[in-house]
């Protein structure tokens, strides 16, 4: 007979912040499998997933939204078990009666590469429309890198100091994921 395995409540667990005040995250998460909550700077719920190293899901997540990513609510477990995991992120959900949004109609936000394409100018459609392979490939990582600007300096006015390295390959395709 399986044991039933205990775990808390996302109204037991205390909130963390997302970034502590020299601007990084919790370090304690680096390595660790989980279930983590993530909420805006009003405590709204935003999103719940799970992961096998939440230090680095998490880093993924607050690239691609920084403005959802303020605090946090994450239980740990020794074990790796998506069944167990899945069942968590369930009942979070579930309590919180209210889908989130990074679960529901903004899922792909949360969890795809950015896709920088969607910033091209009506001049860079026109360039990419009238170029040759090695043409398209350029001006996507121009594109690519133009945003990643952006999205560095937004990081920059919320105070994060974490190294962020965007995965050079990617940018050819229009995209933006860390390495």
């Amino acid at each position: 007979m399986p044991t039933q395995i205990d775990y808390p409540t996302l109204a037991d667990l205390a909130f963390t912040p997302y970034l502590n005040q020299d601007g990084e995250m919790p370090q304690n998460l680096d390595g660790k499998i989980g279930v983590y909550a993530i909420f805006d700077r009003d405590r709204a719920l935003q999103f719940v997933y799970y992961s096998r190293n939440i230090y680095a899901s998490l880093k993924q997540h607050l690239i691609r939204q920084p403005e959802q990513c303020y605090w946090l609510k994450t239980y740990t477990v020794s074990q790796p078990s998506r069944t167990l995991l899945q069942e968590i992120q369930g009942a979070w959900i579930a309590e919180n009666q209210i889908t989130p949004p990074g679960n529901d109609r903004d899922r792909a936000l949360w969890l795809d590469p950015i896709d920088a394409k969607v910033r091209m100018s009506d001049r860079d459609r026109q360039t990419y429309a009238q170029s040759d392979e090695p043409g398209k490939i350029k001006l996507l990582k121009q594109v690519a890198r133009r945003y990643e600007a952006e999205i560095l300096e937004q990081l920059k006015q919320r105070g994060v100091t974490l190294e962020i390295r965007f995965n050079p390959k990617l940018k050819e395709q229009g995209l933006l994921d860390l390495k």
